[in-house]
């Protein structure tokens, strides 16, 4: 099992679309929920921050091994998601991963993501 909080920036004057991209994805969440199931991603969680004027967005997920990775998805859903991504996200600026310190998930839900 992955447990990953990932930073990455939001290109300059792409705010208003992020808001499009977020809000597309919470309106077709029964399709963002289809996508899951291939990738073994049990939980992903997009954050939101500005800092100093810039914009972030932070990717949290806990999924499984050996999971379809979205990029060979040929799901439509996966498909706009990713043109937003290559829209918004700036390719300049090395992902951001933050250290893991603690995973509190109880052994019953574990043995429900293998």
């Amino acid at each position: 099992m992955k447990v990953e909080l990932t930073r990455f920036r939001v290109k300059k004057g792409k705010t208003a679309l992020v808001d499009e991209w977020l809000a597309f994805l919470n309106e077709q969440m029964d399709a963002v929920l289809e996508t899951l199931e291939p990738e073994k991603m049990y939980v992903e969680t997009i954050f939101r921050e500005t800092l100093d004027g810039v914009e972030y967005l932070y990717w949290y997920s806990v999924q499984g091994e050996g999971g379809q990775d979205v990029s060979s998805s040929e799901h439509w859903l996966d498909r706009k998601h990713l043109d937003y991504w290559k829209q918004c996200i700036d390719p300049l600026y090395k992902p951001v991963d933050l250290q893991t310190g603690v995973v509190m998930i109880p052994e019953r839900i574990r043995q429900k993501m293998v």
